[in-house]
């Protein structure tokens, strides 16, 4: 299996601490984010190569951080360096399956979320399902539903409609950005791209792809940490312990 990390993105809210730094590679207690994201993966035994999908701004700093890890890593740089100009999360992935070849079960998940679960779990739960797979979580805050992808789910936690922010919300299961497919599917993310799916949310090609095949959504275990301001970074530094679930 593979793990693609999305992390080419630019933090314009997080300016200056981001300006030319990755928002993934800030300090949480005594680990980056993507350590915290890694190390915890990597206790599965499933992944067997982590491809961190870069803009051109800041692949150096993901190189660099690469070669203190002991887990393959390969940094894919998508040749953007701007807000302005970047590919988005979908068309960054396919990208980095056309530049790497990728053809294995894979892991997708931003690169700038803070956990206090295992994303073991979620692994075990997708191979069990033999699907491909994304989890949710209840949001109560109807402002923030308009934000995130948002699912509709059958009794056995089938996918029956899923939205990306979406003006009128038709359940509270909100989908945070983590993603499981299969073999088969990873190769079909061209076919939706070509099809018309959104490409700047990384949910979007899971939105057309379970009108498709069935995809399953798991109740998240935990609770995840959003860092999107200054202010929420410094909070989360003062908050979290760590994986604990």
């Amino acid at each position: 299996m593979k793990c693609v990390i999305l992390a080419a993105g630019y933090a314009t809210r997080l300016y200056p601490l981001t300006e030319n730094f990755p928002k993934p590679l800030l300090t949480v207690g005594e680990k980056t984010i993507l350590d915290w994201l890694v190390d915890d993966i990597d206790t599965a035994g499933e992944v067997d190569e982590y491809v961190v999908i870069s803009n051109h701004k800041f692949a150096h700093h993901f190189e660099n951080w690469a070669k203190t890890k002991s887990q393959k890593i390969t940094v894919v740089d998508d040749g953007t360096d701007s807000n302005e100009t970047r590919l988005g999360a979908v068309k960054d992935i396919q990208f980095a399956i056309t530049t790497l070849g990728l053809d294995d079960d894979m892991l997708v998940i931003a690169g700038d979320n803070v956990l206090d679960f295992s994303l073991t779990e979620f692994i075990a739960y997708a191979k069990e399902k033999n699907a491909s797979a994304i989890m949710r979580y209840y949001e109560a805050d109807e402002k923030k539903l308009l934000k995130c992808g948002v699912v509709t789910i059958d009794e056995n936690d089938k996918i029956l409609n899923m939205t990306e922010k979406s003006p009128t919300p038709a359940t509270h299961w909100c989908c945070p950005p983590f993603y499981y497919y299969t073999k088969e599917n990873a190769k079909l993310v061209q076919k939706g791209i070509d099809s018309g799916c959104g490409t700047d949310a990384p949910g979007s090609y899971i939105a057309w792809l379970s009108t498709k095949t069935p995809v399953y959504a798991m109740e998240m275990p935990g609770k995840r940490y959003d860092i999107g301001n200054l202010e929420s970074y410094e909070r989360v530094k003062a908050e979290y312990t760590g994986i604990t679930r």
